[in-house]
């Protein structure tokens, strides 16, 4: 098994650098406000299949890794990310048993929570964004869950990554 991993982990990895080139690729100024948490997506599916593999310390580095993308605040996506993780971490046994939906409707409310701290920090720092724009991105996530998961699993499937 840990042969396996370490054969076919850089798809994983991929996924992830990916993730990192959709979140800041640009995209028309009206769809802006709906820009999915691409990371958090990836991050929220390897942690709730690959717990003992993906976990925090990866959701930490990933979250500076965007830090330094987006020039915000060093620090802050990697707490949000980490405390997305957590969730995930903390609820695997249960969000795998869920059907779809029950799993979409679970990630929305972490994704949300996520994008309140994202409020909360972003007051902090003193760069205040709209409110309820904010939650629009945890929405559209939620949205797309179902297909991430499908692909995804597919190329776990196929790569047996395990």
């Amino acid at each position: 098994m840990a042969g396996t991993f370490s054969r076919n982990g850089w798809i994983v990895w991929l996924t992830f650098a990916i993730g990192l080139l959709l979140s800041v690729s640009p995209l028309p100024q009206f769809m802006e406000i709906l820009r999915p948490l691409w990371l958090a997506l990836l991050l929220a599916f390897w942690a709730l299949y690959l717990p003992h593999k993906i976990g925090m310390v990866t959701a930490f580095l990933l979250g500076l890794a965007e830090d330094v993308l987006y020039g915000t605040l060093l620090g802050q996506n990697a707490l949000i990310l980490t405390l997305i993780t957590f969730l995930v971490l903390s609820l695997q046994q249960r969000l795998r048993m869920f059907p779809m939906w029950q799993q979409s409707l679970v990630l929305l409310v972490i994704f949300g929570l996520a994008q309140l701290v994202q409020l909360w920090l972003s007051a902090l720092t003193g760069n205040r964004q709209p409110t309820l724009a904010l939650v629009l991105p945890a929405l559209v996530s939620a949205l797309l869950w179902p297909w991430v998961s499908f692909g995804l699993r597919g190329l776990r499937r196929r790569y047996k990554i395990n």
